[in-house]
């Protein structure tokens, strides 16, 4: 649904009158705030202007690539997914989406270069490696607008990054561990990653270590193991973990393929007694939220996070002022499933 002139006004600031003259495109309204009013109108969702009205009859084109990793990653298909659906909202804007082999820094980086010179933006869940870092910073120098998604890189000048504090949100999963298992008797804790070549991933593994050693020293993190996203590796890792493990007691994953880890807790009869935190409030961990399986997810909103990225390209692109609102985390439990 498109949020009123109302709705737009108080984001803004400005009277519903203001926003009235910009989308009318009538005299009365500075440059600035028209700037600004359009800039908000756009992030909350709405078209701006209709097309045939002077004028913005003719907006600047405005070309983006996004970028994601092949893979079963129920939350990188909902990315996709909401720029495909976003786009058809943004006048003059063409969003396209590709997949490539995931965690292959050579072939991202191909990719990238590639771009240079043929979008104004490049969006990407992004690898944290010296080739994609270097692609970039040509990309970034010819003057394409760069936003990395979900997972940022170190010390490179991008426009933004859109995505949630990835060491808070491990420490958050290592805190909701510790408080699930309680006063128990020391017990084990295994971690599971999509890829540590992900920042993200890394900053979230290191949060989750963080506050399992300062608040919850009587357990001891077992296994750290990498499925690349595969629900069926992470489903036969998961079996061999715990045939290795008898007495886990608690997992949290910190990316994506927790369909498999859940599918192995069900077939080892372990889903109602062992604490599983993971990540994205996605259809399929909703479902195992209900049945018991999973105990909480954290969530970033890929909805939130692909408007924000869309709004900070476009706006880039087109010399419109626009400030970030970044997704917030959010745990989920049962009890306050999201509506959609």
């Amino acid at each position: 649904m498109l949020p009123t002139l109302t709705e737009i006004a108080r984001a803004a600031g400005v009277s519903a009158a203001t926003v009235d003259r910009v989308m009318n495109a009538r005299d009365g309204v500075r440059v600035p705030t028209r700037a600004h009013v359009l800039a908000v109108a756009l992030r909350l969702g709405h078209p701006g202007p209709p097309a045939d009205i002077a004028p913005f009859a003719t907006p600047r084109p405005v070309r983006i690539a996004l970028l994601l990793p092949q893979g079963t990653n129920a939350f990188i298909r909902e990315l996709a997914e909401q720029a495909h659906r976003q786009a058809t909202h943004l006048p003059g804007v063409t969003v396209e989406v590709e997949t490539l082999a995931g965690f292959d820094p050579a072939v991202l980086s191909a990719r990238i270069a590639a771009l240079q010179g043929k979008v104004d933006g490049v969006a990407l869940v992004a690898i944290d490696h010296p080739l994609v870092r270097e692609a970039l910073m040509a990309t970034i120098r010819a003057g394409t607008h760069v936003v990395t998604l979900a997972s940022d890189i170190h010390n490179l000048p991008r426009l933004a990054y859109v995505g949630i504090d990835n060491a808070q949100a491990g420490r958050l999963a290592g805190y909701m561990v510790g408080r699930f298992l309680g006063k128990a008797r020391p017990a084990k804790v295994a971690l599971f990653a999509g890829s540590l070549a992900y920042r993200g991933h890394q900053e979230r593994e290191m949060g989750f270590r963080q506050i399992m050693a300062e608040e919850f020293p009587r357990f001891t993190i077992a296994d750290l193991r990498e499925v690349q996203e595969s629900r069926e590796k992470a489903y036969v890792e998961t079996l061999a973990l715990l045939d290795r493990q008898p007495d886990l007691a608690a997992i949290y994953n910190a990316g994506g393929a927790t369909a498999g880890i859940a599918r192995a807790l069900k077939d080892r009869g372990r889903s109602a007694d062992m604490v599983f935190v993971a990540h994205e409030a996605l259809a399929a961990n909703k479902a195992l939220l209900l049945d018991g399986t999973l105990d909480a997810v954290i969530d970033q909103n890929p909805r939130v996070e692909v408007r924000e990225t869309l709004a900070a390209l476009v706006c880039a692109s087109r010399g419109i002022p626009h400030t970030l609102n970044p997704p917030r985390l959010q745990i989920v439990f049962r009890e306050n499933l999201p509506m959609a």
